[in-house]
């Protein structure tokens, strides 16, 4: 009897994987089924939206101004959500990250320009959280936090440099359920649900450069540059792990099932994301905003002033979320601006590449986040570093949008799988709303 093997069809699911070097035991076998590990690059994206500078500004919305903040997470959703997919499927679809498009159809001194702007506010967003997680190590720990602050460097430069990106992606995806505490803050104080849902939908504020400085903060802390790249490396990342091709050049049914499968991370890793962010926001305005403490500048002040007012409990979970979501979030800033880099300069690139095998790409990881640990020794103040960071990122925001939505729109990039005009008008949304809301700043105070 002769056995006719069929060669591969594009149609045909992806063979199971399993890392090299790891056995196929019930342990490995019952990680990779784990729903958890099912969800792509969305689940971390957004989980690194929450990073510790942007804890600081969420608390910061909710100390000042109450329950009046709380409506800018449900506007935020889809404009991130679009903007989110519409990156995932760039890197998908061509095979190639955001930079790598961009430089194929935009001047190159264009994209370079982008590039490092990027790479410096990147910089001063890792200096900014990782001095953030030194001072909680301090307060929950007693230990220095200049030394806390050199343990953290250390060990978010370890996971990404020393582990392969099949067991790193892994560690990322445990760490998000660090979210989780700021939900459970909510069940150790009281909470007029109520007003909750009356502010949420009609807030009560007045529109002036104070309120339009502190929208814009939230706005630009949650609609963020470094996001855009990093879910568009990553989903190519994903495809070249499973040898999969481009999807421009994939079969019909692979087509079907990938375009489901981001759509479903995306708008889940964002809603967990914003709903994160909706509870900090929460959190502080019936805390700190109820007794009078209205100006927070750092996420470990935001824990600090929790304590006397919410108790220990609350206290031991709002840095508990602040540590995992700040070894989620540093690692991302540094390696979205290592993809974007490698990208334009045509260097080799990914995580699951050895250091010999990507100098270029490692080399502008470990200067990021160095430079950002060097900043803590310097005048520059980190919270300084957090403005500069946020201006920079305004600025790159709204052109950075605009390419996006004309990438998509383009069947010379995208071929016959450019994105729909619900999704690009989503986009272009986005993009007038982050404009408008830099404009905003220059209103006049009261």
């Amino acid at each position: 009897m002769t056995t006719v093997v069929r060669p591969p069809h594009d149609d045909d699911p992806p063979p199971p994987t399993t890392p090299p070097g790891v056995a196929r035991t019930g342990l490995w076998r019952r990680l990779r089924n784990h729903p958890l590990a099912r969800l792509g690059p969305g689940l971390i994206t957004g989980v690194a939206d929450d990073d510790p500078s942007g804890i600081a500004t969420y608390s910061q919305a909710g100390a000042q101004f109450g329950l009046n903040m709380l409506w800018t997470m449900p506007l935020c959703y889809p404009l991130m959500s679009a903007v989110q997919l519409m990156c995932a499927q760039i890197g998908r679809v061509t095979g190639k990250g955001l930079a790598a498009n961009m430089r194929a159809a935009f001047p190159p001194m264009v994209v370079r320009g982008v590039v490092l702007l990027l790479l410096i506010a990147n910089t001063l967003n890792i200096a900014a959280d990782v001095a953030a997680m030194g001072e909680v190590g301090e307060l929950v720990s007693g230990i220095n936090r200049h030394v806390m602050t050199v343990l953290f460097v250390a060990l978010t430069l370890g996971l990404q440099i020393g582990v392969a990106y099949h067991r790193y992606v892994m560690v990322l995806k445990w760490l998000t359920l660090s979210l989780l505490a700021y939900a459970a803050v909510l069940f150790t104080v009281q909470v007029p649900w109520g007003q909750v849902a009356l502010r949420t939908v009609w807030p009560q504020f007045t529109i002036n450069a104070q309120s339009a400085s502190l929208i814009v903060a939230v706005f630009g802390t949650t609609i963020s540059p470094y996001l855009f790249f990093w879910q568009a490396s990553e989903e190519v990342e994903d495809m070249q792990r499973s040898h999969a091709r481009p999807l421009r050049h994939a079969g019909r049914a692979i087509r079907r099932r990938e375009l489901r499968r981001m759509g479903w991370d995306t708008w889940s890793g964002m809603a967990y994301s914003n709903v994160a962010a909706y509870f900090v926001i929460l959190a502080t305005a019936v805390t700190l905003h109820a007794r009078g403490v209205t100006d927070i500048n750092t996420a470990a002040q935001a824990a600090s002033a929790l304590r006397p007012l919410a108790g220990d409990f609350a206290f031991a979970l709002f840095t508990a979320g602040l540590l995992g979501v700040g070894l989620i979030g540093v690692p991302v800033l540094a390696g979205s601006g290592a993809y974007a880099a490698a990208e334009v300069m045509g260097w080799n690139e990914g995580l699951e590449r050895d250091v010999g095998q990507a100098r270029g790409f490692y080399g502008v990881i470990a200067i990021s986040v160095l430079a950002g640990l060097a900043i803590q020794y310097s005048p520059i103040s980190p919270m300084k570093a957090l403005v500069w960071s946020a201006v920079i990122n305004g600025v790159v925001a709204v052109p950075l949008l605009a390419v996006i939505c004309l990438l998509v729109s383009k069947k010379s990039v995208m071929g016959d799988l450019t994105c729909g005009r619900w999704l690009v008008g989503t986009g272009w949304l986005a993009c007038l709303v982050m404009g408008v809301a830099a404009l905003a700043m220059l209103l006049p105070g009261p």
